[in-house]
């Protein structure tokens, strides 16, 4: 529980300010303290949800009181004359007094970038287990979440098992391809990875707006000499260039790719994204990179076309070097999941000799998000 000795009202109102027994201070605008009320005339009791809008609070919206316990703070609002009781922890964990705008390609605390060494301690559970226990898949999730990347082994042999693993979590996204789809040799494909060629780690569907942010890939057979799978962390990608290269950093953040599928009879989807996607307070939340479905770059000026090509084919070159990738080969009954916006997946060639049959599909991070942070409630935070 955080302490604080005294709070401060400042600014005629406007402000209420929070300081610790080290004299460090956090502060608060008395519009966001009101809108972010807690009272059951604020938000329903049962779904968290506000019942009024930012509209229905005065506009004169100023804290004319506080006063501070152990463990709450309760304020006065005027001109509504509403008395509000807030948590300090809350207010400790929601705080936003910081400096904005001083860092791009920053990264979330709850991500943890990797290279070739995650080979030693890649996240990987049994599904049985998985199935079981709460405790099991919330430290799963959390790996997930954290690596972008898990395994899970001793799942069922049979077609459709890929299901099982998104019912824990979440639900399946449909796509043109189906709701899930077959990865083995095909005669004329309509797509490359339905053949034994080695593709080149990539994110999956660049081309959809929204992409699919997380797919699972589950071996039901795999006796042929090679077809390994390997991942490459895009974020870590990113960082390197931010350090090393930050002109390339720049040009493929601030400049959009184009993106096309044309495979499939009545198909046709396009997209604009960044190679590497910031939000707009700098934090890195997305790569796409895929060769295989890159359309022509037209969205940047022909003054920066020669320095994005060069930031282009170093990210390629960084995309092939062993020293960023994990490779394993999956057995039947076993599968991986990434985080399609952030690891990039890649496969070595195989020869015609055995067989190799994968069954992939497509699901949502926001599901897999919801069922870890339920788990946390009841279990606590997972490392």
């Amino acid at each position: 529980m955080p302490i604080f000795t005294s709070a401060q009202i400042t600014h005629d109102g406007a402000v209420l300010v929070l300081q610790d027994p080290d004299g460090q201070s956090v502060r608060y605008h008395a519009i966001w303290l009101r809108d972010n009320a807690q009272d059951p005339e604020t938000r329903a009791t049962g779904n968290g949800q506000k019942l009024i809008t930012v509209s229905d609070i005065p506009v004169d919206t100023v804290v004319a009181e506080a006063e501070l316990s152990a463990t709450d703070v309760t304020l006065t609002f005027q001109p509504e004359g509403k008395n509000v009781s807030y948590s300090l922890q809350w207010l400790a964990d929601n705080q936003y007094d910081f400096k904005a705008g001083e860092e791009t390609g920053c990264l979330s605390a709850d991500v943890e970038t990797w290279d070739h060494q995650l080979s030693d301690k890649l996240p990987s559970s049994d599904f049985t287990e998985l199935s079981s226990s709460e405790t099991c898949l919330g430290q799963w999730l959390s790996d997930v979440q954290r690596y972008g990347v898990a395994k899970i082994t001793g799942g069922s042999k049979k077609s459709g098992a890929l299901f099982d693993v998104v019912s824990l979590f979440g639900y399946v996204r449909e796509t043109n391809y189906g709701k899930w789809f077959e990865v083995r040799s095909e005669v004329n494909p309509t797509n490359l990875a339905y053949t034994g060629l080695g593709l080149q780690a990539h994110t999956d569907n660049p081309y959809r707006d929204p992409v699919p942010t997380l797919q699972i890939l589950y071996c039901l057979e795999n006796s042929v000499a090679g077809g390994d799978n390997s991942v490459v962390d895009g974020f870590r990608i990113a960082e390197r260039l931010k350090a090393d290269f930050p002109e390339y950093f720049d040009v493929l953040s601030q400049y959009s790719a184009r993106f096309e599928y044309k495979g499939d009879d009545g198909v046709c989807l396009r997209s604009k994204r960044p190679m590497i996607e910031l939000s707009p307070e700098g934090e890195l939340i997305a790569v796409r990179f895929n060769n295989r479905s890159c359309a022509a770059l037209t969205d940047i000026p022909f003054e920066k076309m020669a320095l994005y090509y060069r930031a282009y084919r170093h990210f390629s070159d960084m995309v092939n070097d062993p020293a960023l990738a994990v490779s394993f080969k999956l057995s039947p009954g076993e599968c991986f999941i990434v985080d399609n916006t952030r690891v990039l997946h890649a496969r070595n060639s195989f020869e015609g000799t055995g067989s190799r049959w994968l069954q992939g599909c497509y699901a949502q991070k926001d599901s897999l998000r919801s069922r870890l942070a339920v788990i946390e409630q009841q279990y606590g935070a997972f490392q």
